[in-house]
């Protein structure tokens, strides 16, 4: 039986792109894939972000991409590798973007009564206004850090991406893909679909991302199809077409036929995404055995 704590805790810890720790997991999760009977290949890339060093270097990163040997890929398995630490939650920073909107519209608001020359200024105006002000000051002092253990985000979705490998015969038409530099704006998925679109060609794309024990069971849908319907309704819980995150599967669907994001969660699981106590030690991974085993079960 596969010890899938025991990976989980091996590969939560602080990863940020470019570190040791970084590339020391991307070998264990060489080492997994083979052992599993896949050929793994890397696709290394150069991209800039506006978050990596302040925009003065490229970025390098690497994504792995895995296939057993005479099998033709039908469906992709994908979850990002990397982390990433803020000083603030993923939660709040949610928060800080709709209190920030809310100024943003209330300036744009004014614009307009001024120019029809009926301006003038109440203490609702004001409040939004001082809303949208406290939007800006909680945003200004975010950066990315290397301070997350990124146990959620994303160690349960490869986890799970992985129990979904092991419930499946060998034969199955199933490949993975592990992209890289994802908390710096998708930049290996963006590299991939690019670079690597003959890959995506014709086939579904599963992308797990986040798996919490509670909560509830979202399948993202960025671009819909027959598989994509039957993986989300054994999973038994929400589908969506828009959320406010930015996950792989935005990018990764551009060159798929179907592609959907899996996760699990609530606004707790939110408050606790890129912050040092998103660690190994809070998840049981009930809720990634449920999503594996609901995958699994309608790729059979």
């Amino acid at each position: 039986m596969r010890d899938y704590h025991g990976l989980l805790a091996e590969i939560a810890r602080p990863r940020l792109v470019g570190t040791p720790e970084h590339a020391r997991v991307r070998e264990v999760l060489k080492a997994e894939l083979a052992e599993r009977g896949f050929v793994v290949m890397e696709h290394r890339f150069t991209a800039w972000s506006l978050l990596h060093r302040l925009g003065r270097a490229p970025l390098e990163g690497v994504n792995l991409i895995a296939v057993r040997p005479r099998t033709r890929v039908a469906v992709w398995l994908a979850a990002h590798y990397d982390s990433k630490g803020q000083p603030i939650s993923m939660a709040t920073r949610l928060l800080a973007v709709g209190l920030l909107m809310l100024g943003a519209l209330e300036l744009g608001q004014l614009a307009v009564r001024k120019v029809l020359g009926s301006w003038h200024a109440g203490v609702v105006d004001a409040a939004l206004g001082a809303a949208g002000v406290l939007g800006a000051v909680m945003l200004s002092g975010n950066r990315v850090t290397n301070e997350s253990p990124g146990a959620l985000d994303n160690a349960s979705g490869i986890v799970t991406m992985l129990a979904v490998v092991d419930a499946l015969p060998p034969a199955s038409g199933v490949g993975v893909i592990l992209p890289d530099a994802e908390e710096y704006g998708l930049l290996g998925a963006r590299a991939l679909a690019r670079e690597r679109s003959a890959l995506l060609q014709d086939t579904a794309v599963l992308n797990f991302d986040g798996i919490d024990d509670r909560g509830e069971t979202i399948a993202l849908v960025h671009r819909a199809g027959p598989l994509v319907g039957r993986i989300a309704r054994a999973l038994g819980g929400r589908r969506a077409r828009w959320l406010p995150v930015v996950v792989d599967g935005l990018a990764l669907a551009k060159g798929a036929r179907e592609c959907v994001t899996i996760m699990r969660g609530d606004w707790r699981t939110a408050r606790l995404v890129h912050t040092p106590r998103d660690g190994a030690e809070r998840l049981t991974l009930q809720g990634s055995r449920e999503v594996a085993r609901a995958v699994a079960a309608a790729l059979r």
